[in-house]
C-alpha cells in the first residue's frame, strides 16, 4: 500500500488516518526501542555541545535560513496538517506561517542574550549575570497544532543554543518529520531529532533521561504526570495546558462585529485550541440578540474535508476525542443546557463518515455545570448571562483554568478592572483571543507552569543563569 508519509522501516510503528475519511491511511512512523532512544539522546548531547560553540548571531542567521525554507514549503506542511489533523487548509497554512513569524522574533531575543552587569558592594569588583544554553530540551507537542507548536519549541531552543528531541502526537506527526527533514540542511547532524515514543516512554525520558528541560503542551492531566516525572530528574518544566476561556460581552457600539470576534475565536480549528473561547458571558440586555447572531453564524458553517475549498470547518482530530466531545456535550444537555444550534454530530459522522461535529451554541448554561466548567475542546460555545459586572468577573475567574480571556466594553473603568482582576495569563480587550507573535504566551492556575512560550521571558526556560564575580 502506497502511503503519503512513510517514515517506517520496521513493523513497530504508529499509523495515521485522515479524520475526515478515517478509512484512508496516510502515514507510518517508526517507534524507537529503548536502545534507539538512548542513541537519540546521546546524539543530541553531542550535537548540542557542537552547536553551543557556534556564535549566537550565526545561530540566528541559520535559524532564519531554516525558517525561509519552511515558508517555501509551507504548502506541503499545511497539507500534512490538514490531512492528519483535519483543520481546513487555510488554517493549516496560517499556523505554519505563524510558527515561523514567532521563530523570527525569538532569533532577535537570542541575539540579545549575553552578560548583564550588576552593581557591586565591594571596591575593585565587577558583577555580571551570564546566560548559557541549558543543553538538550525534550519537547512534547499535541495534535491540535502539528506545525506551529513544534516550531514554537524548536525555534527558541535552537536560537539559545540547545538541542531538541521532539515527541509529536502519534495522530499528527507528519509536519514534525517534514520540519526535521528541512532542518538537516541548516543545523549540525542530530541537533533536531524526532522520537515517536509512547507516553510511558516519554515519562521515563523526563524522569531519568540525560535532558536538561522539558517543554510540554497538552492536557492538564498529562501535564501533571510530566511535572511529577520532571521532579524526579530535577529539571525545569515549561507546561502549556488547558483552558475554559471566557469572553465578557458587556457593551459595544457594534454587536455584529463583537459577535464575529467571539464566534471566530470559539470555532477556529473546530474549537480544538487551548485559547478557544468556550464561554461567552453576556450582559442580560444583550443576551437575546447575541444568541440570535451566534446561532445564525453556527448554522451557516459548512462542514467538510479540509482540502476542499468550500469547507469552513473540518472534523475533530481522532475517534477517541470525537467520542469525548459527543459524550461531554450530551451530558451537558442532560444536565440542563439547551442546544440553540448544533448539539451533536451530523448524520453519518463517525468511523465511516468522518469525525465531524456540528458548531454548537449552548444556552441556559449555569456557571457550576459541565458546560460552564469542563474544557470540551470542540466547536461548543456556552452562553451565560449576568446582571452585574461583579457577577461577570466572578464567573470569568471561577474555573480551575487561567489561560486567556476577553472583555468587550467601551467603559474605561471596566477595562481597567478587567486588566487588574482577570486571573488569566493573557488578556484581550475588544477582540478575540489571537495572540501576537512577540508576546508572552502562557497561563496561570491549572493552565500553565514555568516560563511562557515566545516573548522576552522564554529565555528563562531555555537558558540557565550564572552569577559571576570578577575582582582585580
Amino acid at each position: 500500500m502506497s502511503l503519503k508519509y512513510q517514515y517506517a522501516s520496521n513493523s513497530n510503528v504508529y499509523e495515521t488516518q485522515n479524520p475526515a475519511s478515517p478509512a484512508e491511511s496516510l502515514g507510518r512512523y517508526d517507534i524507537p526501542d529503548d536502545a534507539e532512544v538512548a542513541q537519540i539522546l546521546e546524539r543530541a548531547t553531542t550535537a548540542q555541545a557542537q552547536w553551543a560553540k557556534v556564535p549566537g548571531l550565526e545561530r540566528g542567521d541559520r535559524l532564519n535560513a531554516f525558517l525561509d525554507a519552511v515558508v517555501a514549503r509551507a504548502d506541503d506542511i499545511a497539507e500534512s496538517v490538514t490531512l492528519e489533523q483535519g483543520k481546513i487548509l487555510a488554517e493549516a497554512k496560517g499556523e505554519t506561517l505563524k510558527g515561523c513569524a514567532e521563530g523570527r522574533f525569538m532569533v532577535g531575543e537570542a541575539a540579545r542574550m549575553g552578560s548583564s552587569p550588576i552593581g557591586t558592594g565591594r571596591p575593585d569588583f565587577s558583577n555580571q549575570v551570564l546566560r548559557r544554553p541549558r543543553g538538550v530540551i525534550f519537547c512534547i507537542s499535541p495534535w491540535n497544532f502539528p506545525a506551529m507548536t513544534p516550531l514554537r519549541k524548536i525555534c527558541p531552543a535552537v536560537a539559545f543554543g540547545n538541542a531538541v528531541v521532539l515527541k509529536p502526537s502519534q495522530f499528527t506527526p507528519a509536519a514534525a518529520f517534514l520540519l526535521a527533514d528541512i532542518a538537516k540542511e541548516f543545523f549540525p547532524d542530530n541537533l533536531i531529532q524526532i522520537a515517536m515514543v509512547s507516553g510511558r516512554k516519554a515519562s521515563d525520558i523526563v524522569a531519568n533521561g540525560p535532558i536538561q528541560g522539558v517543554s510540554f503542551t497538552g492536557s492538564v492531566d498529562t501535564g501533571r504526570l510530566v511535572y511529577a516525572a520532571a521532579a524526579q530528574n530535577l529539571i525545569p518544566v515549561q507546561l502549556e495546558l488547558g483552558g475554559k476561556n471566557a469572553a465578557i460581552l458587556n457593551d459595544t457600539n457594534d454587536l455584529p462585529a463583537a459577535v464575529a470576534q467571539i464566534f471566530g475565536a470559539a470555532m477556529q480549528t473546530c474549537g480544538q485550541r487551548c485559547t478557544a473561547i468556550s464561554r461567552v458571558l453576556v450582559q442580560k440586555e444583550l443576551a437575546d440578540e447575541t444568541k440570535s447572531q451566534l446561532v445564525e453564524r453556527a448554522n451557516d458553517i459548512a462542514l467538510g474535508h479540509g482540502m476542499e475549498s468550500g469547507s469552513q470547518m473540518g472534523p475533530l482530530c481522532n475517534a477517541a476525542h470525537w467520542k469525548d466531545v459527543c459524550d461531554t456535550t450530551s451530558n451537558a444537555l442532560s444536565e440542563g443546557a439547551i442546544a440553540l444550534a448544533g448539539g451533536g454530530p451530523p448524520e453519518g459522522a463517525g468511523d465511516e463518515g468522518g469525525y465531524f461535529f456540528k458548531p454548537t451554541i449552548l444556552g441556559d448554561v449555569q456557571h457550576q455545570s459541565i458546560a460552564g466548567q469542563v474544557e470540551i475542546f470542540g466547536p461548543v460555545l456556552s452562553v451565560l448571562e449576568y446582571d452585574t459586572f461583579d457577577q461577570a468577573m466572578e464567573q470569568l475567574n471561577g474555573t480551575e483554568f487561567g489561560l486567556t480571556s476577553a472583555l468587550f466594553s467601551n467603559q474605561n473603568n471596566l477595562v481597567q478592572r478587567f486588566l487588574a482582576e482577570s486571573n488569566n495569563g493573557m488578556l484581550h480587550v475588544n477582540h478575540g483571543t489571537v495572540p501576537d507573535n512577540n508576546m508572552p504566551f502562557g497561563g496561570v492556575k491549572h493552565s500553565g507552569v514555568g516560563a511562557y512560550s515566545v516573548g522576552p521571558t522564554a529565555v528563562n526556560f531555555y537558558t540557565s543563569e550564572h552569577a559571576a564575580y570578577i575582582a582585580w
